[in-house]
């Protein structure tokens, strides 16, 4: 802590990232132990956070994160968007396909951006909002190979796939690296039934661009 940080404030936000690490919500008693302050002080930090409704507790006293998070989150796919967009567009020109960049929502993919080239007579049309199972399709699948720490086709960095959502059209994927709270890929769609070689190192390279913007 410096001068020019307030202490109450980083306790409360710590509150807040334990408690978006745990599935079952914390006790006081364990938000104590975890933050190194004693109970009365985490009482009060959670009696703030609830009247900004950012912190809930259940019948058993358990914290969770409150739904006032999502109205704070609100702004988050504009800005990752507008970041990504570079990438995504110099990615859809140099391949001639539609170029996306995909992030979880629950336990489904959602397509946040989309680029489609200039240049092509035909391509696949993929819109902003689509929806698909994590276990369905390239961009869903390179999350879940990161996920797991390994990709599960043995590529180097990427996924591919062929007719899982669209019949006759593939994909390539690459997950989001070290970008700290988002779990996302960057990947293009293309009618053709098997993915030219080059473009698996080319969409693991535009991963690593959008991740360097998002950081």
């Amino acid at each position: 802590m410096t001068a020019e940080t307030s202490q109450t404030l980083d306790r409360g936000l710590r509150v807040l990232k334990l408690l978006a690490d745990t599935d079952h919500g914390l006790t006081v008693t364990e938000l104590s132990n975890k933050l190194g302050v004693n109970r009365t002080v985490v009482y009060r930090l959670l009696a703030t956070l609830e009247q900004h409704a950012l912190v809930r507790r259940d019948i058993g006293g358990r914290a969770r994160v409150g739904l006032g998070v999502l109205r704070l989150s609100r702004q988050v796919h504009p800005l990752v968007r507008e970041a990504a967009l570079p990438a995504l567009r110099s990615l859809a020109e140099d391949i001639g396909a539609t170029a996306h960049l995909t992030l979880v929502d629950g336990a489904e993919a959602l397509a946040v951006a989309v680029v489609e080239p200039t240049w092509t007579d035909y391509h696949v049309a993929y819109r902003t909002g689509f929806r698909h199972p994590l276990d369905r399709g390239a961009a869903g699948r390179a999350i879940l190979s990161a996920r797991q720490g390994a990709l599960a086709d043995g590529q180097d960095g990427f996924t591919l796939t062929h007719g899982e959502l669209e019949a006759g059209a593939s994909g390539a994927a690459a997950p989001l690296v070290g970008v700290t709270g988002l779990e996302g890929s960057v990947g293009v769609v293309m009618l053709a039934d098997t993915i030219p070689e080059r473009v698996g190192p080319r969409v693991v390279d535009a991963a690593r661009e959008v991740a360097d913007a998002l950081r």
